[in-house]
């Protein structure tokens, strides 16, 4: 099975790590960049699937050349073979269509030049926009069937047919089993869970994480770097140019407030002792 797994980069929202101006814009040339969380669900869907059924793995994202380090975060916190990062200064500031017709066009080269592939997985939306339609944009300009909130899955490699259960409207409370045929795109949900229940592909997982990890050490030796010239894009359409998303205005983050007060104990000088005897009456209903 060879699978390509769509991941994006976006600002690191942990406590501290966001900056904006005076306007309240996100500045993103001081904020952190980490892979989208979401994605890594794609990431452990697409390991699952190498592990039960051998084949390939490619992590490919669009954005900056910084996207990079994404790509290489990905191969080491869960499994690529190898990584291809679409990029240059036509393809800024695209909206999800723009993104999905040059994810697109990566996938057709890929298909052209490298292999046939089987699979397209992605995350269920991205920290940043949130709206969840990159993965689907995507699949829809590359005419496949899609299965979307995916909790669980396997492949038939002789029919060639996917078979995944899935959330019904993203309620965790029913679900049901689908098929679609290979090739198509899957569309994991936070909710999956990947499964190795023999022996032999619980070994198989150790091996390969051992191994992505020693290549994301030298991931410049397992990245390719297409711009819009190699995908044959014609500027009108991608990028800003292509981008027919307005957006009117953006909402800063707000900041929780600081409602909690902390006393400062020396526990040199047995100050432990007075908040023990607060606190044992909690610890105390708590182990009822």
């Amino acid at each position: 099975m060879r699978s390509i797994v769509l991941t994006k980069g976006v600002p690191d929202f942990s406590e501290g790590a966001v900056s904006f101006d005076e306007d309240g814009h996100l500045e993103r040339g001081k904020t952190p960049t980490v892979m989208n969380p979401n994605d890594e669900f794609a990431l452990q869907a697409a390991l699952q699937t190498k592990v039960r059924h051998g084949g390939h793995v490619t992590g490919m994202s669009m954005g900056p050349p910084g996207y990079a380090e994404v790509l290489q975060g990905a191969m080491e916190t869960v499994y690529t073979d190898d990584s291809y990062l679409l990029s240059d200064r036509e393809l800024a500031a695209s909206d999800t269509w723009a993104t999905a017709i040059t994810l697109s066009a990566g996938l057709e080269k890929y298909q052209d030049e490298i292999a046939d592939v089987d699979l397209v997985f992605a995350g269920f939306k991205t920290a940043d926009g949130e709206t969840g339609q990159t993965g689907p944009q995507t699949c829809w300009a590359m005419d496949w069937p899609i299965v979307t909130h995916v909790i669980a899955l396997d492949i038939d490699p002789d029919e060639r047919m996917l078979r995944a259960k899935r959330l019904v409207e993203g309620d965790i409370d029913e679900v049901e089993t689908v098929e679609a045929p290979l090739p198509c795109f899957v569309i994991t949900d936070p909710e999956f869970e990947p499964t190795y229940r023999k022996a032999s592909h619980r070994l198989t997982h150790k091996e390969l994480r051992a191994e992505t990890e020693q290549r994301a050490a030298n991931h410049d030796d397992y990245l390719t770097t297409w711009d819009h010239a190699d995908l044959n894009l014609d500027p009108d359409y991608i990028g800003l140019d292509g981008s027919p998303t307005i957006v009117s205005s953006v909402d800063p983050i707000p900041k929780a407030p600081s409602e909690r007060e902390a006393t400062m104990i020396d526990p040199a000088e047995n100050e432990m002792v007075p908040v023990l005897e607060e606190l044992q009456p909690h610890a105390a209903e708590a182990g009822d």
